[in-house]
């Protein structure tokens, strides 16, 4: 779905306008995406995994007939919200089931099977966007995710039976609305000093935005019975939370891609909307191959499998600094699959190493932070540079030039989290 809403978006953008709220069309799946995944660990507990998950595909449906029926960018960002409220789920919760079902010496095969799936829809995503562009419509594809998520949702509610989930005590707290709506909020006030970028403005906003992201981190270390996250997630000061950090920098640091870069490619070097879907396709595509390289890497190469892959990660988007504006199709592709793969090449290790590093009454609870924190970092990632990009004259702009300006503004601003995130990794692989 994220690739082909990334072919999808130039002809969106053209049909609908509101080319300053692209960023928000990913942003909000983030946030819908977290405001579930967040607390998946807590739904499956109380509830196992096929109810929630049956459901969380309806919401996903819901989500794409408000998408078809858009006709201005806000109802757009609306069935967005909805999608991501459903996705988030299904991810999340599968991500607490291979914590849980699964002993960590097949936690990587597990991953690369969950990675070659992936890779396979996201390498269709931009094949299915631009032909439904080119011969139908755009509308036509959201009803064509619409009955598939139907499908899904029924297949989940009656092909298999409820899985257990383990040992896990039914935990008795309440569901952590206030915390969630804080980080929600957070995250908006930051998306939303992007919109009309302003001296006075836009720094207030942001600086609250960061204020509400640290209050609901000290909110959920407080608490006990329901707590989202492992304790102090974020920092540098321990192995587990310097291993979230670098997820959330990475993620942050490689947003620029799915959020402008077919509009980037479009504009600028007049690709076809499925070349440019495609190039962006390639993130999964090296994700996947590199998941499947090393789904039978041993314990003990973990550390430097982490390291290789994040320093991959770093060096495509610091190629991509150069690429997006100068091309040409091939160095592009080169930059972007370096991104994916990269992630791919360490996320086994990471999930292992995690879940190896925390006591033993978080590990389920960390294995639904992991997708959570990724996505937040994707959710702060589109926020942040839909300001650099509309700082930089993107909403006003329609010129070569312009874009050109804006695109290196965008990507150069993706930099610093990664080098934060190259920092997090050699305190996460530390042996103390």
């Amino acid at each position: 779905m994220v690739t082909a809403m990334s072919t999808m978006i130039p002809n969106i953008v053209d049909n609908i306008g509101g080319i300053s709220l692209v960023p928000w069309t990913f942003a909000l799946y983030e946030l819908g995406s977290i405001l579930v995944g967040a607390g998946s660990g807590l739904i499956v507990y109380r509830y196992r995994l096929r109810n929630p998950m049956s459901i969380a595909a309806l919401v996903f449906t819901l989500g794409s007939i408000i998408c078809a029926l858009a006709n201005i960018m806000p109802v757009m960002l609306v069935g967005r919200l909805f999608q991501g409220l459903g996705g988030g789920g299904l991810v999340a919760m599968s991500f607490v089931a291979i914590g849980t079902l699964f002993p960590s010496h097949l936690m990587p095969r597990a991953m690369a099977i969950i990675s070659a799936i992936w890779g396979t829809s996201a390498f269709l995503g931009p094949l299915i966007g631009a032909l439904f562009v080119e011969h139908l419509s755009w509308q036509s594809a959201f009803w064509y995710f619409t009955i598939l998520s139907v499908v899904l949702a029924t297949w989940i509610r009656f092909g298999f039976s409820d899985l257990s989930t383990g040992e896990i005590a039914k935990s008795g707290g309440r569901f952590p609305v206030r915390r969630l709506l804080v980080l929600c909020l957070g995250v908006l006030l930051i998306a939303t000093a992007g919109i009309n970028v302003s001296t006075a403005k836009t720094p207030i906003l942001v600086l609250a935005g960061v204020a509400l992201l640290w209050l609901f981190l000290r909110m959920d270390a407080r608490v006990e019975d329901n707590r989202l996250l492992p304790k102090r997630p974020i920092g540098f000061t321990k192995r587990t939370s310097a291993g979230l950090t670098m997820i959330l920098c990475f993620a942050m640091g490689a947003m620029a891609v799915t959020v402008y870069g077919p509009l980037f490619m479009v504009k600028i070097h007049q690709f076809s909307i499925i070349a440019a879907g495609y190039v962006v396709a390639l993130t999964a595509v090296g994700w996947s191959v590199a998941a499947m390289l090393v789904s039978g890497v041993p314990v003990s190469l973990d550390t430097r499998v982490i390291l290789l892959g994040m320093s991959i990660l770093t060096a495509g988007i610091v190629g991509l600094i150069y690429a997006i504006t100068e091309g040409p199709l091939l160095l592009l592709g080169l930059f972007v699959i370096m991104e994916g793969f990269g992630f791919g090449l360490a996320w086994s290790s990471i999930l292992r190493r995690l879940l190896t590093l925390v006591d033993a009454d978080d590990r389920e609870r960390t294995s639904a932070a992991i997708p959570t924190v990724h996505r937040l970092g994707f959710a702060i990632g589109a926020a942040w540079i839909g300001i650099v990009a509309n700082a930089a004259g993107l909403a006003t702009g329609a010129s070569v030039e312009t874009i050109e300006f804006v695109a290196r503004s965008v990507f150069i601003s993706c930099l610093p989290f990664a080098l934060l995130g190259l920092v997090a990794a050699v305190k996460f692989v530390s042996s103390r």
